[in-house]
C-alpha cells in the first residue's frame, strides 16, 4: 500500500481503488504518527477494525465509498475529533453501539440514508458541528438540546416538517441550516438563540415569521427564498370571540381597575398577569387568549420587507383597506428595526 502524504501526520489514501483498509503496508511507527487519514473515493463498504491501529488519529475522512457499516473498533480512537463520511449508505443500524463515547467535535454524515438522528449522536457532548444534510430525516428530536457545545447544525435537504422548541436551548448555536425541507412555521422560542448569526430557511413552506425573530440581535444572514411568503397583507383574519373570563380581564386591564392579590384567587391573579398589550399604537386594548392573527411587514435593511405574524386585540385594530401596504398597527414602529441589523436578507 502506497501512502502519499503531506507530512508524517497526514496519510492520504483517497482515490486508491481500495476495497478494504489493509494496513500491512504501513509501518507501526507511521500508523502511530498519523493524525489525519483520508480514505475518500474508494470502494470500502465496511470500515474494518484495523482502523483502530491508527491509535492517535484525530481526523478521518471516508466519504464517497458506498460505506454501509462502521465497526465497533472505531470507538477505540480516543483522540478522534473529526469524522467525515459524506455520500455513503449509512443509516441508524450502521453505527457502533458506543459511538456516543467518541470525543468528536465535527461530524459530517450528509448524503446518507438516516431517517432519524441516531441517539448516539445526541450523546456527543463535545460536538461543535453536526451535518446531516441530504438524508431522509423526518423530524428533529427534542434531545437535540443535549448537544450544548453545538455551533453549527446543518439539516438541509431532508423531510423535516417542524422545528422543536428544544432547539432554542442550544446556547452557542451560531449557524442553523434548515433549507430544502417541509417546514411550515418557525417557533417564536428561537429568540433564545442569542448567538445565532445565520439562519437558512429557503425552500420550505413558510408563509410568515414570528415577530420574535427581531430579537435575534446577532443575526446577520436570513435566507427565505423559495417560500410561499405573503407579498401583501392578508385580508382574511382569524378571530375567536373571547370568553366571559377574558372579557372581564380585558375590562380590568384596559380601565386600570386596581385590585389586591389577597382579594382574588391565585389563579385569577396569575391569569391577569398574562395580559398582552395590543401592538396597535392607536389602541389601548389588551387580550389574553382571543386575538386576531394578522400579517405585519417589517423593513429590515431598506430593501426587503419581512412578513411577521402580528397579534391584535380585535378586528377593529387593523385597517380594512387592503390596498394600503401599511395598516395603523404598522405606521409607528415600521422603522424601529435598525437597517444594519441584517447584512443579507435573501428572498429571491
Amino acid at each position: 500500500m502506497e501512502a502519499s502524504d503531506g507530512g508524517e501526520s497526514v496519510l492520504d489514501l483517497s482515490r486508491s481503488n481500495l476495497n478494504n483498509l489493509n494496513v500491512d503496508g504501513v509501518s507501526e511507527k507511521r500508523r502511530g504518527d498519523t493524525r489525519q487519514l483520508y480514505l475518500g473515493f474508494n470502494r470500502i463498504t465496511v470500515l474494518p477494525d484495523t482502523i483502530s491501529r491508527f491509535s492517535n488519529l484525530e481526523f478521518l475522512d471516508i466519504s464517497n465509498n458506498g460505506l454501509a457499516m462502521i465497526c465497533e473498533d472505531l470507538t477505540r480512537l480516543t483522540r478522534l475529533k473529526s469524522l467525515i463520511a459524506k455520500n455513503n449508505r449509512l443509516d441508524e443500524c450502521s453505527l457502533p453501539k458506543h459511538f456516543g463515547c467518541l470525543p468528536l467535535q465535527v461530524l459530517n454524515l450528509s448524503g446518507n440514508r438516516f431517517e432519524q438522528i441516531p441517539s448516539q449522536f445526541l450523546q456527543l457532548q463535545r460536538l461543535q458541528s453536526l451535518s446531516l444534510g441530504g438524508n431522509r430525516l423526518k423530524n428533529i428530536p427534542s434531545e437535540i438540546e443535549n448537544l450544548s457545545s453545538l455551533e453549527l447544525l446543518y439539516l438541509g435537504g431532508n423531510l423535516i416538517s417542524s422545528i422543536p422548541v428544544e432547539l432554542a436551548n442550544l446556547p452557542v448555536l451560531s449557524y442553523l441550516v434548515l433549507c430544502d425541507n417541509r417546514i411550515q412555521s418557525v417557533p417564536p422560542q428561537l429568540t433564545r438563540l442569542h448567538s445565532l448569526r445565520s439562519l437558512s430557511l429557503h425552500n420550505n413552506l413558510l408563509t410568515y415569521l414570528p415577530r420574535e425573530i427581531l430579537s435575534l440581535v446577532q443575526l446577520q444572514e436570513l435566507s427565505l427564498r423559495g417560500n410561499p411568503l405573503v407579498v401583501r397583507f392578508v385580508k382574511d383574519m382569524t378571530y375567536d370571540p373571547p370568553s366571559l373570563l377574558e372579557l372581564a380581564g380585558r375590562t380590568i386591564k384596559s380601565r386600570n381597575i386596581s385590585y389586591a392579590q389577597n382579594e382574588l384567587p391565585g389563579h385569577l391573579v396569575k391569569y391577569l398577569d398574562l395580559a398582552s398589550k395590543c401592538p396597535n399604537p392607536k389602541c389601548a386594548g389588551v387580550y389574553f387568549d382571543s386575538c386576531v392573527r394578522h400579517i405585519k411587514f417589517v423593513d429590515f435593511c431598506g430593501k426587503y420587507r419581512l412578513p411577521l405574524m402580528h397579534y391584535l386585540c380585535s378586528p377593529e385594530c387593523s385597517s380594512p383597506c387592503s390596498s394600503n401596504p401599511q395598516s395603523d398597527a404598522d405606521s409607528d414602529d415600521e422603522h424601529s428595526v435598525p437597517a444594519y441589523r441584517l447584512q443579507r436578507v435573501l428572498l429571491g
